[in-house]
């Protein structure tokens, strides 16, 4: 039975057969003869009678081209050399497809090994005895009773060119939706990172797949999340180099200005020159995707609804994502406020701002809001910024948003909030006394809900939470076997590197017979703001929790020279290995450059490179990276004992 399973992975797919067919309707296929002495062939073709016969009835352009088509074929497993140890050449050698096999059995690769869509979907994971995931803190317990907003209602504005352009890529309004096929081998709801790119991979190894978006391709990603904030915080970044040009000793007469109206108009035509990559063209034209504009729901355990067509499927993907959440307070339904669905629409600047969180989302924006010339107001319901951070991380990025002129408040209970004449009024309490707060916008920043309502789930057999999304195995696999979930509908780690590897993971799971654990993804991650946190790994707090003794080695810096010459000395670079040895558990970065740097100690982890080793990494001089050297330099030095020290002395002595 898995032989039957594996053989019919192999040989699905549309165009793969039609491909295969129109081969075998072409060559020469009989019993042949070869050798000394003879030794009779059944059923086989000539490779290089078939190159011929490919020119002849247009199948392929010239020699080279038909050498393509038929090592296409070979890697598939469509046919194979009849001794097993040649690919598809243009010579005189036999080979013999698959479906003229006496017994049907699974064709073998000519290294040896059963040919199977494993082949084209590689390993993910890797078994690991210690995840190196940290505990993220969990949402809280209302937030299974929180609002969250629907992306279908939230508008891409205003309509000029530019959105123009984004609109017509990701969500046509002219599009046809196409005549559903029999049956696809996957269907993916959901058009951010987890939904493109299962649907796509599934159709490029041959299979039938088809992508349901009801809002706008791309996802959070593109239209509303990494692409629009980090456009917008370069912009805000030049206007604070700008505004403290003179202490590098580059003077800038007059007032610097910032054009708010321009700005916003950068981050639209951005947006658009990058959306054709995720457009509902490119991926019906190009990878051979049917994409359906429109909301999906399940409808049975196999089939879903789109546009009051019926899809049935073998495999689905959930790749729904999340939206924002919004806070139970008084009064909030009667006020315009903003949300990240919304905020990249402005094209006024807000004099007063208030943001409502203190996660890396309202912090990249509150600093940006500053630095463009808003006064912002943080608002935290707890005592920190940034809860999953290494506290001294955050100590610094609080600082820095502090010295640009942002305002936090802490440890608030929200009483009400309310607008009139196109001001917000917003009652609280601080420590146990009443305050109140008068602001010109209102950015609503606390987090994400799973996007799991109205889906159909319970038709489809998939147990879910309001509060935690759609609930996975390990190898993300929902309670219904054939139906798997990915990205932010499925996991606290809300990063958009996170929902294309778990999409990864899924597709090879659920098409190749994979066995991919999430939990073995060495996930990096980092927050934007100036200077930038990025983390990979455990933190000392989840190694105190799980009894795993560690060594941290830090280097500020204040003490690298490069940073010093750049005048960019705030944060550190940290890394954690296990007691005893040069094994990396997990590293944290602020600095102007983290995001890019994490990725060295990434690579580091994920090879099995320790921290010792790093030291033997020549960096260029100067450059921020060097830090990371220095960590391991100062691990080596811990491994010069007293013993050693004594025996390197008695050497020396014995060398004068």
């Amino acid at each position: 039975m898995q032989e039957d399973r594996e053989q019919q992975a192999t040989l699905s797919g549309p165009e793969l057969e039609e491909l295969a067919e129109q081969l075998r309707a072409i060559v020469d296929i009989q019993d042949r003869s070869h050798g000394f002495p003879k030794k009779t062939y059944a059923k086989c073709f000539v490779g290089a009678e078939a190159v011929v016969a490919m020119l002849e009835q247009g199948m392929a352009s010239d020699a080279e081209d038909a050498l393509r088509v038929g090592n296409l074929l070979w890697s598939a497993g469509v046919f194979y050399h009849v001794h097993k140890d040649h690919e598809f050449k243009n010579d005189y050698l036999f080979y013999r497809f698959v479906t003229d096999q006496d017994h049907g059995r699974v064709e073998t690769k000519p290294e040896g090994g059963k040919v199977s869509w494993a082949d084209f979907i590689p390993a993910i994971t890797q078994d690991e005895k210690l995840s190196l995931q940290p505990n993220l803190p969990e949402r809280d317990a209302d937030y299974a009773e929180l609002q969250q907003v629907d992306l279908d209602t939230c508008g891409v504005s205003p309509l000029d060119a530019h959105n123009s352009r984004l609109l017509d890529n990701v969500h046509p309004k002219s599009w046809k939706d196409p005549t559903p096929k029999k049956k696809y081998n996957l269907v993916a709801l959901g058009g951010g990172a987890g939904g493109l790119i299962t649907s796509g991979s599934a159709s490029a190894l041959g299979g039938a797949s088809a992508l349901i978006e009801s809002h706008l391709l791309g996802g959070d990603c593109l239209n509303v999340g990494c692409v629009p904030s980090k456009a917008l915080l370069s912009c805000a970044k030049m206007a604070h180099a700008a505004r403290h040009a003179g202490d590098y000793g580059v003077r800038i007469d007059g007032q610097i200005h910032v054009d708010f109206a321009a700005v916003m108009e950068r981050l639209r035509k951005l947006r658009a020159d990058i959306s054709p990559v995720d457009s509902a063209e490119r991926y019906a034209d190009e990878k051979g995707v049917d994409v359906f504009i429109g909301r999906g729901k399940f409808t049975s355990p196999s089939t879903v609804e789109v546009n009051g067509k019926t899809l049935h499927f073998s495999k689905a993907i959930v790749a729904t994502g999340g939206s924002p959440a919004i806070p139970n307070i008084p009064g909030i339904e009667s006020v315009p406020y903003l949300t990240n669905a919304t905020v990249f629409n402005l094209t006024a600047l807000p004099k007063r701002l208030a943001v409502i969180g203190a996660g890396p989302i309202g912090l990249e924006l509150a600093q940006a809001f500053q630095r463009f010339g808003s006064q912002v107001t943080v608002l935290a319901r707890s005592d920190r910024i940034m809860p999953k951070e290494d506290p001294a991380a955050a100590d610094i990025v609080l600082r820095q948003l502090q010295s640009d002129g942002v305002d936090f408040r802490f440890n608030l209970q929200y009483q009400s909030v309310g607008e009139e004449g196109g001001v917000i009024n917003m009652k609280f309490q601080q420590d146990g006394r009443n305050q109140t707060l008068e602001v010109d916008a209102l950015l609503v920043a606390i987090g994400r809900k799973p996007n799991v309502a109205n889906l159909g789930l319970e038709a489809a057999g998939v147990d879910f939470d309001q509060r935690l999304g759609v609930k996975v195995n390990d190898r993300l696999q929902t309670s219904n076997p054939n139906i798997y979930a990915v990205g932010d509908v499925a996991t606290q780690f809300q990063f958009t590197h996170v929902s294309d590897f778990m999409a990864r993971i899924a597709l090879r799971n659920a098409l190749a017979f994979g066995r991919d654990k999430f939990s073995n993804l060495l996930i990096p991650w980092a927050t934007y703001t100036d200077p930038e946190v990025a983390h990979v790994g455990l933190y000392e707090k989840d190694m105190q929790e799980r009894g795993i003794d560690y060594a941290s080695f830090t280097r500020e810096f204040d003490d690298v020279d490069r940073a010093i010459v750049d005048g960019d000395t705030q944060g550190f670079v940290k890394i954690h290995v296990k007691k005893g040895s040069d094994h990396i558990l997990g590293a944290t970065i602020v600095g102007s450059h983290a995001g890019d740097m994490i990725s060295e100690v990434t690579v580091a982890m994920k090879s099995g490179m320790g921290l010792g080793t790093l030291a033997s990494v020549i960096h260029p001089y100067p450059t921020a990276a060097e830090a990371i050297r220095q960590c391991g330099d100062a691990y080596n030095s811990t491994r010069l004992t007293p013993t050693v020290k004594r025996i390197l002395s008695g050497l020396m002595k014995i060398q004068k």
